[in-house]
């Protein structure tokens, strides 16, 4: 009797338990899928080449660099124009000082002008 316990438990177990792949009604509301599946936005592409859409609730939507890559390498090119300008003492205050600028200066560059509206 062990063994059959066992052995059903483990067949129980070796059996994935598999989702139910069926849609809602059509007369149902749709919450899920379907209200998903319905809205397909068109992409614009602009003069500049910044892409954009329309969004459901009729404003316009872009996507942009937000100036990550800029802020990296402005802040590492920075920090060693910082180190070599100040060459007097321990050279922190130099290179820190070039870091920070050279990150803001990096992430507006990298942003562009570009406008979402």
């Amino acid at each position: 009797m062990k063994k059959t316990i066992l052995a059903v438990a483990a067949l129980g177990l070796a059996i994935p338990a598999a989702p139910v792949l069926a849609d809602p009604p059509p007369w149902a509301p749709a919450h899920g899928k379907r209200a998903k599946q319905a809205y397909q936005p068109r992409y614009y592409t602009s003069d500049r080449g910044t892409r954009y859409w329309q969004g459901e609730d009729g404003r316009y939507y872009c996507r942009r660099s937000n100036g990550t890559t800029g802020l990296i390498i402005g802040a590492a090119a920075g920090a060693l124009a910082g180190r070599a300008v100040d060459t007097r003492g321990e050279r922190t205050t130099g290179t820190v000082l070039g870091a920070a600028a050279g990150a803001l200066l990096g992430r507006q560059i990298d942003r562009g002008q570009a406008r979402c509206r």
